[in-house]
């Protein structure tokens, strides 16, 4: 390895210039398997099951505010039908211009995600920002 034994006469020991490289390689060794296991626990192609909210319950306001969107993707105000260009005057009516009034939003359970994002996005847009999210209790399953 490090050194050259010559046989004769001479004490002298010459140098041996090669490098190791086995600390090299077992480095490179340990970090590509480092990488290997970490890689696909980076991706997000990752399937969620979400479970029921098991939240406790807040108490409800006196006349609360539904805001329903239907699994036909059509939008009604309590008990009225909405569309969905004229929702914020018809929050404006029904809260009597209150925009810090909490509105209650529920969704069908084949409503897409996108289509309550676009529902919630509307809201923002109308300057209601205080939403509430209804669903069931996790005892109710």
């Amino acid at each position: 390895m490090g050194l050259h034994l010559k046989e004769g006469a001479d004490d002298d020991l010459a140098e041996n210039h090669e490098i190791n490289v086995t600390p090299f390689i077992d480095v490179m060794l340990v970090l590509l398997i480092i990488f290997m296991i970490a890689a696909p626990l980076a991706t997000v192609d990752i399937s969620v099951d979400l479970p029921a909210a098991s939240a406790e319950r807040t108490p409800r306001p006196d006349k609360p505010l539904f805001l329903t969107l239907k699994s036909d993707l059509s939008v009604s105000l309590d008990n009225d039908s909405v569309n969905r260009a004229g929702l914020g005057a018809a929050l404006d009516q029904a809260t009597s211009g209150d925009k810090q009034q909490r509105v209650f939003l529920r969704a069908d359970k084949a409503v897409p995600y996108g289509e309550l994002m676009a529902l919630m996005n509307d809201l923002r847009s109308a300057g209601y920002l205080h939403v509430a999210l209804v669903g069931l209790d996790k005892a109710s399953q």
